[in-house]
């Protein structure tokens, strides 16, 4: 994972024993997951006995620090050996990144959740099905002979799934067709650079 300067100062000064003791680690480490999973801001988040000691300003970079790093580790999808050497990197004793891995584990999932309800993300399309038929005669019951395409598209927001079905004439599936061609063919050139 790649983190800015201040987020490497601020988790090297957590690290560190002689700025943060065991307990004041566990109590910092959990405050900054139930900053990141409460609903609302609470200003005392850091207002704990085990703090009182640690100058403030070091306490807010490194709890600043630990939020991002939370936070970058749940969207990259982070394993234990990820989460482990890039805290390794930064001076953090195997403790502290056993006692660091285990509370994000307890907090994974609310966590990804937090992140996946942030913003506004179209749906994932996971199947697509669609079906040939005629139109055989119109309202004014005149022939019309003509194929269309009955489409449906199996979709994914948030967890819940959802289908969404059209129709189109031959002219309109083709040009769609092309579209995503050339959609997927822009992917793949960004993906190269």
């Amino acid at each position: 994972m790649e983190l800015s300067e201040s987020v490497q100062r601020g988790l090297q000064a957590l690290a560190d024993p002689s700025a943060f003791d065991q307990s004041s680690y566990r109590v910092l480490v959990d405050a900054s997951f139930r900053s990141l999973l409460s609903s609302q801001a609470d200003p005392g988040v850091l207002d704990q006995p085990e703090l009182k000691q640690i100058d403030q300003i070091l306490l807010k970079q490194s709890h600043t620090a630990a939020t991002t790093f939370i936070l970058e580790a749940v969207k990259q999808n982070a394993d234990k050996s990820t989460i482990s050497s890039c805290l390794e990197e930064l001076s953090f004793s195997a403790d502290r990144v056993e006692l660091f891995y285990s509370t994000h584990q307890k907090h994974r999932k609310e966590l990804e959740h937090l992140l996946a309800s942030i913003g506004r993300c179209p749906p994932q399309i996971n199947d697509a099905t669609w079906r040939l038929q005629y139109h055989v005669k119109n309202g004014q019951v005149d022939k019309v002979n003509e194929p269309f395409y009955l489409l449906s598209l199996n979709t994914e927001n948030k967890g819940s799934l959802e289908d969404i079905n059209f129709t189109c004439t031959v002219e309109q599936l083709q040009d769609l067709v092309g579209k995503l061609k050339d959609a997927a063919k822009s992917v793949e050139k960004a993906s190269q650079m």
